[in-house]
């Protein structure tokens, strides 16, 4: 993955100058912006809104790789990215040139006039004015934080609205109350569209239900209108009116059968036929999800002693438990010592992160993440410790894998490098 050039740096950071909090919920600063701009969130291609708490990016990718195999060109707007600001906004299959890029932020800049304008806001009005000048024939459009009053929800008329599995996170801007998150990210419904969820707990699947109705949305909930699951090496999609049989799904981990089925039912509704949605399933690529890392300075090191080394960036205690499951699973088939290599922002639930890997995780080497307010690694190994994991610290992830390579154990070891999307982007552009 490519670095971002000294000039994008220069242009994002002045974009982090232009209100004090790094993020601001509302609406009313991105109006004013795209009011000036000539609207350019009414000029979009047919627009598929994602909110959730986990499996949004998978879902996005699934979706993404569907409608490609059916020859459509595809617009995607992500956060946050892993190496390059490039990655969160796709132009019609492709990632943004820089130079394209660079552009769309001086015309924001121009029309902002030095008002408040959070970051996101700013980026997020840039990928509509990009969107808006490139040919498309379909966006998908992920939500930033919470849904509501998330900066991309000034789209009046999605063509469908999906919602992912929804969980504590965030919980400084969302709160802990779950009906409250819910009852948030469910702000993305619009009247008489269709929208799509993933199977949720029964407060959240009420409080979806009920919002749905006074915002005269229809939805369909996954383990009632439809289903998805694994099923002799295969993947089985179920609806009123269909069954399909489909291939296992490219990304990893039994959570991804799910993800896949939410967007097969977002696709359906595209009119997306079978063979481009099977093409999308196991085509689909979306980096640091449960990711085996094979070539590059840190498999380097781990291959030396014929270890596994897997990346992934859940950072909350319901991705924990998803990821937990898929080791679980490899060690059922393949036992081997899991150490995790791990660093996690300090207003994440790192006990809750780690509750997930007690009894399964062997030990842990704490990182720091640069650049970002990291959890110290002091607290990290104390949490650890306190599930009867051993624990450890390292400067970086070069010294980590070191560390880890030198653990006494004569078995092959399984290295899993967690905790943060930020940890996984500094281990991709190792």
């Amino acid at each position: 993955m490519r670095k971002d050039s000294p000039a994008l740096k220069t242009a994002l950071q002045k974009l982090e100058h232009l209100h004090p909090k790094k993020i601001d919920l509302g609406l009313a600063r991105i109006e004013r912006v795209l009011k000036k701009l000539g609207h350019p969130e009414h000029k979009l291609p047919p627009t598929v809104h994602i909110a959730g708490t986990n499996g949004k990016g998978s879902t996005t990718a699934f979706l993404r790789a569907m409608a490609v195999a059916q020859n459509l060109r595809v617009h995607v707007y992500t956060s946050p990215h892993l190496v390059s600001f490039c990655e969160r906004i796709v132009l019609a299959n492709q990632m943004i040139s820089e130079d394209v890029l660079l552009d769309i932020l001086r015309r924001v800049q121009t029309a902002n006039d030095g008002e408040p304008l959070s970051f996101f806001e700013a980026t997020t009005a840039a990928a509509f004015l990009a969107f808006s000048e490139s040919p498309a024939d379909l966006l998908i459009l992920e939500v930033g934080l919470g849904g509501r009053f998330d900066a991309t929800n000034v789209i009046d008329h999605p063509a469908a609205v999906a919602i992912t599995p929804i969980d504590y996170d965030h919980a400084e801007f969302l709160g802990r109350d779950l009906a409250g998150i819910a009852r948030e990210k469910a702000g993305i419904f619009k009247p008489h569209t269709p929208a799509f969820s993933a199977q949720q707990s029964p407060v959240v699947r009420a409080v979806l239900e009920t919002e749905a109705a006074k915002s005269r949305t229809s939805l369909r909930n996954m383990g009632e209108h439809f289903s998805a699951y694994a099923q002799q090496g295969r993947l089985v999609y179920e609806d009123d009116n269909t069954l399909l049989d489909l291939p296992l799904p490219a990304l990893r981990g039994a959570h991804q059968t799910a993800n896949a089925g939410l967007a097969i039912a977002v696709a359906r509704t595209l009119l997306i036929f079978e063979p481009a949605i099977a093409k999308g399933i196991e085509t689909a690529s979306w980096p640091a999800r449960l990711q085996a890392l094979t070539s590059g300075a840190l498999a380097d090191i781990a291959s030396k002693q014929d270890a596994q080394l897997w990346l992934d960036g859940g950072h909350n205690p319901h991705a924990a438990r998803a990821l937990a499951s898929s080791m679980a699973e490899l060690d059922a088939s393949d036992p081997r010592p899991l150490i995790l290599v791990m660093g996690i922002l300090a207003n994440k639930d790192a006990p809750g992160f780690l509750d997930a890997f007690e009894g399964l995780a062997h030990s842990l080497i704490a990182v720091p993440i640069t650049d970002h307010a990291s959890l110290s690694s002091e607290s990290l190994m104390d949490i650890a410790k306190g599930r009867g994991i051993k624990a450890c610290a390292a400067d970086n992830l070069t010294a980590a894998l070191d560390l880890a390579m030198g653990e006494s154990s004569k078995d092959p070891k399984r290295i899993l490098i967690c905790g943060s999307l930020y940890l996984a982007g500094v281990a991709l552009s190792i």
